[in-house]
């Protein structure tokens, strides 16, 4: 029985001395409780609307004031006319236009009822549904507040549309959401073990005596992953075009380029994750732990970044993903081009350069 406790102990002494499995068996439950608990919500916070106010009379400035004082919506722009709609939308930051039709406030009086049009960009179905669903829960609250004192009731009347995706099919958000994370997944996986496989299996000191430089070697190893992480994308897109009706409005090239950036990024930080791993079984850990859950949760995939607390939509910037989950909506749903597309397409160059350039740094030319 004493052996038996002696061994028990040193066992503990092995686990409590290894920082890794402490990191772990600790760090790990805490990391993924608050990134589901504040990530996994269906709620809406603060989400980007527009206001195209037709009459512009007491009643509509009251509704509106309504909207953005509530903690779901901020109020960023107030249109002209129709034609500000479609292009407010392609810059990916309004979720939804309020249309109020002229004269508003003389309609309710006179006929007792007013229309009001609820228009929301359904590239997110689930966040579209919620976005009109909170609206209309605002203006039903405010007219019953209206009628409050009155025999005949007013009636507002919210008339919604769906811009992009009318139907709302979920396949529209997944089929991107997915490939995206498929793509980081696989190529970050794939090279990740590259180098620490060459470590494990005692071929490193051949690169390491051959005339090829650190960025040489470094691109050598991702250069074969790209062809493999094109066929995926392509498959992927073929599969979301012919079995789930998955529109391509936007230009094949720029889907083309935009997708091949992303895999360059992806394999890049593989690359950086092996360059700093000194086995497999860590590389293979840190890729699967440290870019599944952010990619699934923080990229925008599945739950709205504008609904997480600050923190969290900050450290959703440093996700390739989320830069490409923007890019390929765009091209594929909304038709947008390089025009639109510029700030993210410059964001994912910025990753790859500074992977790449970490990689190289970190690369080891002598064996430790």
């Amino acid at each position: 029985m004493k052996r038996f406790k002696g061994f028990v102990i040193k066992e503990f002494y092995h686990i409590f001395r290894d920082k890794r499995t402490l990191v772990i068996l600790f760090g790990m439950p805490v990391v993924q409780i608050l990134l589901f608990g504040f990530a996994v919500t269906n709620e809406i916070s603060n989400v980007d609307i527009a206001v195209l106010d037709h009459s512009k009379d007491t009643e509509t400035n009251k509704i509106t004031s309504n909207i953005e004082a509530s903690k779901y919506f901020k109020v960023t722009d107030f249109l002209e006319n129709e034609n500000q709609i479609e292009s407010i939308f392609k810059k990916g930051k309004v979720k939804a236009v309020l249309v109020f039709e002229k004269d508003f406030d003389k309609n309710l009086i006179a006929e007792n009822a007013s229309n009001i049009q609820i228009i929301t960009d359904a590239t997110e179905p689930n966040m579209a549904s919620s976005v009109n669903n909170y609206l209309i829960s605002i203006l039903q609250q405010y007219q019953t507040e209206l009628n409050t004192t009155r025999k005949l009731p007013f009636q507002i009347v919210p008339q919604t549309r769906m811009y992009y995706n009318p139907e709302l099919k979920s396949v529209f958000m997944f089929v991107p959401g997915i490939m995206t994370v498929i793509l980081m997944l696989v190529s970050a996986i794939m090279t990740s073990i590259s180098i620490t496989r060459e470590k494990e299996l005692g071929t490193m000191e051949i690169l390491l005596v051959s005339p090829l430089k650190p960025f040489q070697v470094i691109i050598g190893k991702v250069f074969p992953y790209v062809f493999l992480a094109i066929i995926n994308a392509i498959i992927i897109l073929l599969l979301g075009f012919f079995v789930f009706g998955m529109p391509i409005e936007g230009s094949y090239f720029l889907l083309a380029l935009e997708s091949i950036l992303f895999i360059f990024s992806a394999l890049a930080l593989g690359i950086l994750i092996s360059t700093i791993s000194k086995t497999q079984q860590t590389a293979m850990m840190a890729s699967l732990m440290g870019l599944m859950l952010p990619n699934i949760l923080l990229s925008g995939f599945i739950f709205p970044i504008s609904s997480m607390p600050w923190p969290l939509q900050v450290i959703s910037n440093i996700i390739p993903a989320k830069w490409f989950i923007i890019l390929i909506k765009g091209i594929l749903l909304k038709g947008v081009g390089l025009g639109a597309l510029w700030k993210e397409t410059l964001v994912l160059v910025a990753m790859i350069v500074l992977f790449i350039g970490v990689s190289v740094k970190k690369y080891k030319t002598r064996l430790e």
